[in-house]
């Protein structure tokens, strides 16, 4: 039984004991109701029977009836996808461009509901999508990406012989007494291709 069941167990309770003791204030006193509550408990199983004892939370069940159309919501995802740092007003001018009427606000409901709310949300998203589909990026996406994602960068390496592509770095380790600053000069050779 679960506990909305266990509560409107318990008005049906409060009711039948007012009719058996035919007095409304002393019911509530016992069941640690007030007499308003009964009377709108009594309307509601009046109404609508069994079903008005189970409490119900206010607003809209279901979809909030100021929600964007899934073919408006799709146009901003699709959108937020090719271009990830645009900001929700002007996708939603980009909108209006094309003919799809969406306010801000709505953008950003749909971000919000897809977690892109932020700039780095939506450039992770166009990230795993190149990942995952091998969709064509364009230049705006590729320096995008790689001022977003150093990995992106550098995943473009690509070497046929050894000595093609060297990396030199000097690192500082110390001083020595009688010798002065010693620096330690590390090479490595990068043979192995990337994709």
């Amino acid at each position: 039984m679960t506990t909305e069941e266990k509560v409107a167990r318990r008005k049906l309770s409060l009711l039948e004991l007012a009719k058996d003791l035919q007095n409304v204030s002393k019911a509530c006193k016992v069941m640690g109701y007030s007499r308003q509550q009964f009377y709108e408990i009594r309307r509601n199983y009046q109404t609508f029977g069994s079903d008005g004892l189970i409490d119900k939370l206010p607003g809209p069940h279901g979809p909030h009836p100021n929600r964007v159309s899934e073919e408006i919501e799709t146009a901003i995802l699709e959108h937020s996808l090719a271009f990830p740092t645009h900001g929700p007003v002007r996708v939603a001018q980009e909108l209006a461009l094309r003919g799809i009427q969406v306010s801000s606000t709505g953008v950003r409901g749909v971000w919000s509901r897809h977690d892109l709310l932020t700039r780095h949300e939506r450039l992770l998203r166009l990230e795993r999508a190149t990942r995952e589909q091998k969709i064509e990026l364009t230049e705006d996406q590729v320096r995008h990406l790689e001022r977003f994602s150093p990995e992106f960068r550098e995943r473009h390496i690509e070497v046929h012989h050894t000595g093609e592509l060297v990396a030199v770095d000097t690192f500082f380790v110390g001083t020595l007494k009688g010798v002065g600053k010693v620096y330690l000069q590390s090479v490595i050779d990068c043979f192995s291709r990337y994709a």
